[in-house]
């Protein structure tokens, strides 16, 4: 199970004053459903976008192809299993870019406080908000009229007094959906929900979870710090304050990302050179993919092994120039990897990570002598 490196709530970032207005815009099976906008001949058709070959990954799928359990970062074969009549187009991340600019220059017509995710998702706060509107609700409903009419795409949003919450909320009624959770409404919200919605709980945070009678909001709510710090370590506090609806992180404009990546937990654990290879080139696929979404290029490459008895080797190969291409990350990733071959022992998990980060869209502006607005 692949899992995105990024912050997670409650890891020391600024902390917002007070009850602030919220909202997370999140757009449905974005690439997916560009391709669709742009072919009307797979309209309502079971979609992916990602490579279609033997070793290739699904970056996206359609909402007709999730009916079927096909699911970003699996392997296109497999999704061809689940799904026989499935659709694959390859990515086309300059039109994805320039849609997504779009967007965010309608967010900026609200706020100044646009915080990008990714290509498709971004929070906003618009506690006061540039067009005097006062009600987030209406800028949020007014937002994503314009979204439609501007691209012919829907989004969802989600709008509460903090992040954490808004994200959750734009998840409530997809596709094009609208979710709003009011002050003092939250632990309420959070109690019914399954920890495994939470941002930050994977599929296997949720299975400890299960085992120890953790499986709703409520739950983790019924657990005192103590418990989960003996648990769950350093993301306890997270988990406490979660559980209660609570955030006090600030939507960042200018919040610097650290690191793209990912990284895979095997069912069983593995030696084998030869399958060492193959999953270094899944696990390049999937985070390649990441890179290109968060329109972001660096100069580390980092690989991550986790042994079987759960010693942890990390490796890094920095370089003066910015990573220029997939191959060039590949040929470092499996460098890196050669480099360890044969194992001392199995491993049990697998990341690669693309670090020293500088978003494109920073490096144009500086080039151009302006202000990046992002």
């Amino acid at each position: 199970m692949f899992s995105q490196d990024d912050h997670h709530p409650g890891s020391g970032e600024d902390e917002a004053d007070g009850l602030r207005k919220i909202i997370h815009v999140d757009m449905d099976a974005f690439y997916a459903s560009v391709e669709q906008r742009d072919d009307p001949s797979i309209r309502g058709l079971p979609v992916a976008v990602g490579g279609s070959s033997g070793r290739g990954v699904v970056a996206a799928a359609s909402y007709e192809a999730r009916k079927f359990g096909v699911r970003s970062a699996m392997p296109s074969a497999r999704a061809v299993r689940v799904c026989p009549d499935l659709v694959f187009r390859k990515p086309r991340f300059e039109v994805y870019r320039e849609v997504s600019q779009q967007i965010r220059a309608i967010f900026l017509d609200y706020t100044p406080h646009v915080e990008p995710l990714s290509l498709d998702e971004a929070y906003l706060d618009v506690t006061t908000d540039l067009k005097g509107i006062g009600s987030a609700t209406r800028i949020a409903q007014e937002i994503r009229r314009r979204i439609k009419a501007d691209t012919q795409l829907t989004a969802s949003a989600g709008v509460s007094y903090n992040k954490f919450l808004a994200k959750l909320a734009s998840d409530q009624n997809k596709p094009d959906g609208l979710c709003v959770i009011r002050p003092g409404e939250g632990a309420q919200f959070v109690a019914g929900l399954p920890v495994r919605r939470f941002h930050g709980v994977g599929p296997r945070g949720a299975e400890k979870m299960a085992r120890l009678g953790i499986e709703t909001g409520a739950d983790l709510a019924g657990k005192d710090l103590a418990f989960l710090r003996a648990n769950f370590g350093s993301f306890a506090e997270y988990l406490f304050r979660a559980a209660r609806g609570v955030d006090l992180r600030q939507v960042r404009a200018d919040r610097p990302r650290k690191s793209v990546g990912g990284e895979r937990t095997f069912f069983e654990n593995i030696e084998d050179p030869q399958a060492l290879r193959e999953t270094m080139d899944h696990i390049v696929d999937v985070v390649w993919e990441r890179i290109e979404r968060s329109d972001a290029r660096g100069r580390t490459v980092t690989m991550k092994l986790r042994y079987a008895d759960f010693q942890t080797l990390t490796r890094a190969r920095s370089l003066h120039h910015f990573v220029s291409d997939k191959a060039e990350f590949a040929a470092i990733g499996h460098a890196l990897l050669e480099d360890h071959l044969p194992l001392p022992q199995p491993i049990r998990l697998m990341g690669l990570t693309l670090s020293a980060l500088e978003r494109q869209e920073e490096t144009r502006a500086a080039g151009d002598g302006q202000l990046s607005l992002l």
